[in-house]
């Protein structure tokens, strides 16, 4: 079974649109980063999508674990055009890739 985890940082004031912009962000471009075939797979299982909640920290390590994993995943850093400074990172979109595998980086963080 495949999904999809996006992190969003609740560390830092960032409105309910803004940070569903920010998760969409993170779930487009991560998902671009994937094979087409594993999109494709993943829709057909109905695209499962997990949000959870994270620190600046966390984000980062989750990023770095997903790398060495190799499985796709992309962090968002915001422009600074509305309510942020430009560069905060505000989100982490992680695979679609296995279940097992994501489960491994995020399994301990909470639902948003």
């Amino acid at each position: 079974m495949l999904k999809q985890v996006i992190l969003i940082r609740k560390d830092i004031k960032m409105g309910l649109g803004k940070a569903i912009a920010q998760a969409c962000h993170a779930s487009l471009a991560s998902a671009f980063k994937c094979k087409r075939e594993t999109v494709e797979e993943w829709m057909e299982e109905g695209g499962k999508k997990v949000v959870l909640k994270a620190s600046l920290k966390e984000i980062l390590e989750a990023e770095k674990k997903a790398r060495k994993a190799k499985i796709p995943s992309f962090l968002v850093v915001d422009a600074g055009l509305t309510q942020l400074e430009p560069g905060t990172v505000t989100a982490l979109g992680i695979g679609p890739d296995e279940e097992k595998k994501i489960d491994k980086i995020t399994g301990k963080l909470k639902l948003l």
